[in-house]
């Protein structure tokens, strides 16, 4: 018997089980997985130490709670042989755009949790959201949450609020690393070599992350202990005023917002 049983060991869910096991919530033997490839499989055991099956069946049935972390467009005929096998378990998807009334259509159980993570937990820094359905209860959701801060952070929002979280945490990397590469083509542009220049960049988002979380302190109050009257910092941000670099973040992440909304109602 498992503790939790992963149905899909892509990378997303290599990370998430590693994240279980060095954080010692679960044992390595007390996690299980299954994944059609065999070489998904192999690399997944390989990373986490968790034992990958072949007989889905026989561990689904042993376990006490499952993981979805299959493709989307490969969530119905994954689950189709696995329908009301799900009875009594707790069932936690992280499968992009599925909603929960999806989810239970699919599972045949209301005991659900959905979840929207993004790729950073492949490191270790992932920020996560997930909302309950109806029989999902606090002890569910509080495994859960234990589950995703082991791999960054997780916090529970209403499901109707996935969408927004799917357009700043889950398309937020993305945005991340354009600003990234954005601040180092400015130093390689000011005569800074191309490796040392995106090593500093990376290394100040990292930094400025760092002290919005670790002091809980409100990013606008840092701002300003930065920003010297008349001085660089002061003219940097004159010009990102000037191109509207705010409202046209706040515009990425609610365009990507919307377009989440689009794609669950298909």
């Amino acid at each position: 018997m498992s503790k939790l049983f992963f149905i899909g060991a892509g990378k997303m869910a290599s990370a998430i089980a590693g994240g279980i096991v060095k954080a010692e919530l679960f044992k390595a033997d007390e996690l299980a997985a299954y994944d059609v490839s065999p070489q998904a499989a192999e690399a997944f055991t390989a990373a986490t130490g968790v034992r990958c099956t072949g007989d889905a069946f026989s561990a689904l049935e042993g376990a006490e709670n499952v993981l979805i972390a299959v493709k989307p467009q490969y969530l119905g005929s994954a689950l189709e042989k696995f329908k009301g096998k799900f009875s009594g378990k707790l069932v936690i998807s992280i499968v992009a755009g599925v909603t929960l009334e999806t989810l239970s259509q699919l599972t045949g159980t209301e005991r659900l949790v959905r979840v929207m993570p993004n790729t950073p937990v492949l490191v270790g820094k992932g920020a996560a959201a997930f909302a309950g359905a109806s029989e999902a209860a606090k002890e569910d959701l509080e495994l859960v949450s234990r589950i995703f801060n082991a791999a960054g952070i997780g916090l529970e929002v209403p499901e109707k609020l996935l969408d927004a979280v799917t357009g700043l945490s889950g398309s937020g990397p993305a945005y991340v690393f354009e600003f990234i590469q954005a601040l180092a083509d400015g130093g390689v542009a000011e005569g800074l070599p191309r490796d040392k220049a995106l090593q500093l960049a990376a290394q100040t988002v990292l930094g400025a992350a760092a002290m919005v979380l670790e002091s809980g302190r409100h990013p606008a109050v840092l701002k300003d202990e930065v920003t010297s009257p008349g001085g660089t910092t002061a003219r940097g941000l004159e010009k990102l005023a000037e191109k509207a670099f705010t409202g046209t973040v706040l515009q990425a992440v609610r365009a990507a917002s919307a377009r989440s909304a689009e794609l669950g109602k298909k």
